[in-house]
């Protein structure tokens, strides 16, 4: 590294590491515990595999319009940098604020604490006392919260949370191997237990199928309990363009970005209907959805305790990598924010050894914690989906502003299918956000909060700019003078 380049990010991700950012984000906690969630929510099986195919189906649209918009905008803080080129700074600041509020920060609480709950079902760690346990806080249109229920698994998770924020901190080569390496165990782990239940599992294929034999509890309200399903496999593919985030540190971004988003998002379709084919192979839906650790449940079928000890274990590196690769990505993003002057100033210095967004990391770090007292992973992870889809759908649009905004430009990749497709992916979004704030009120209302809280610094943040503009501008005049 040469001493002019400390100041700034380094190039240093390969195509591999940065598909492996996309993959081993999206693989993480959902796949191993969303199934049950799904499974009760919609009881039937073919419900199931067909909520797994069209929601990764929906989600590979939105990295495709996100792969024609990266090709065209290459700048460390991705679709911040994107909704600021679309919008304006109002509403790229509000997206940035949500990603360091509730969406990314959110994630990784949900994630750890998919880790901690896997690992503490071994290392059995405590809570505190009921009196502690039980203490709650009321928050309006949400409810009641409890931040030291279950503090032994929490806990875990706070201080995965803040070990891999210590790796990253020092340095992005060091964390994008990490990434690499992780992703290709889990990926392997999944691919390598799927064909283990198909080979050696007592199941049977007529588990994939009951004919559309829906109970009453589902067909009565069939539309909201899709949308429900759905925020569940949206939330085990939510993750994909965290690849953007780190496009300034990406050598050829505006080949390998968008190539990375494509490989990335297809390999993860492909290993969640595969691996949701073998939970079902061996765990009838019914039996499925009574089971929060599916793929524990699963292994166990096959190979009794020791089964699920390995699974255990392959679920935790999966946590882990899914954890290391938001927090590798995300802190880009309030770096991004802070270089333009939209965010506090200290949040974009880079560390003189490490060449890390250091300040940003450990902010980051810090409130992950936090929200990890916020709930237990499902409710932690329905109000993240909510306030990642509402910035989802803008994104999306805004493929229609650039095409009028910036004809001209070279574009490396171009949508399929334009203008239909995402047209398509904004009319499904905002019908799927709708969905959620009638099915899912209080987690709704969660996320939404946590985005308006940023509207005090956003207005803050403008006076600063303007006074700071006009001081500038007198020092001129007095010095002309």
């Amino acid at each position: 590294m040469t001493k002019s380049s400390k100041s700034e990010l380094i190039r240093s991700l390969t195509l591999t590491g940065a598909t492996m950012i996309v993959a081993g984000s999206m693989i993480g906690s959902g796949i191993f515990r969303k199934p049950a969630t799904m499974a009760g929510q919609l009881l039937s099986p073919e419900l199931l595999l067909i909520v797994w195919i069209a929601a990764g189906l929906i989600t590979l649209v939105g990295a495709l319009i996100n792969a024609e918009i990266a090709g065209m905008i290459d700048s460390t803080g991705g679709q911040y940098i994107y909704l600021r080129e679309m919008y304006g700074d109002f509403t790229a600041y509000m997206y940035g604020w949500s990603i360091l509020s509730v969406i990314q920060t959110g994630s990784q609480a949900a994630i750890a604490y998919v880790f901690a709950e896997y690992l503490n079902s071994y290392l059995l760690i405590g809570g505190l006392p009921e009196s502690f346990a039980g203490y709650e806080i009321y928050m309006p249109f949400v409810g009641m919260i409890k931040p030291f229920a279950e503090f032994g698994t929490k806990s875990i998770a706070i201080i995965v949370t803040l070990f891999l924020t210590g790796v990253n901190y020092i340095g992005v080569f060091f964390g994008g191997i990490v990434q690499t390496l992780v992703t290709f165990v889990k990926i392997a782990s999944i691919i390598g237990l799927s064909i283990l239940i198909f080979l050696l599992g007592d199941g049977s294929a007529a588990n994939f199928t009951t004919g559309f034999d829906l109970p009453h509890e589902s067909t009565s309200n069939l539309i909201s309990v899709f949308g429900l399903a759905l925020a569940g496999a949206f939330w085990a593919y939510d993750g994909w363009n965290n690849v953007t985030f780190v496009s300034g540190e990406i050598k050829n971004p505006q080949r390998n970005v968008p190539l990375a988003l494509i490989y990335g998002t297809l390999i993860v379709i492909a290993v969640y209907v595969f691996i949701n084919m073998a939970f079902l192979y061996v765990l009838p839906v019914d039996e499925m959805k009574n089971s929060d650790l599916v793929a524990r449940t699963a292994a166990e079928k096959i190979f009794g305790l020791a089964g699920g000890t390995v699974i255990s274990i392959a679920v935790i590196i999966s946590a882990f990598g899914a954890l290391n690769g938001s927090i590798l990505a995300t802190a880009r993003v309030q770096f991004a924010m802070a270089r333009k002057g939209m965010f506090f100033e200290s949040l974009g210095s880079v560390h003189p050894k490490f060449a890390t967004p250091h300040i940003s990391l450990l902010v980051q770090g810090i409130w992950s914690a936090v929200l990890v007292l916020s709930g237990s992973f499902d409710t932690i992870s329905d109000y993240v989906i909510f306030a990642a889809w509402l910035f989802y759908m803008l994104g999306a649009f805004g493929i229609f502003i650039l095409r009028r905004k910036m004809p001209d430009a070279p574009r490396k990749f171009k949508m399929w299918g334009y203008p239909w497709t995402p047209a398509i992916f904004v009319i499904f979004s905002f019908l799927f956000l709708v969905n959620t704030i009638i099915s899912d009120t209080e987690n709704a209302m969660m996320g939404l909060m946590l985005i308006l809280s940023g509207l005090p610094f956003y207005f803050y943040i403008r006076y600063r700019n303007k006074k700071q503009e006009g001081t500038v501008q007198r020092d001129e005049e007095n010095s002309s003078n």
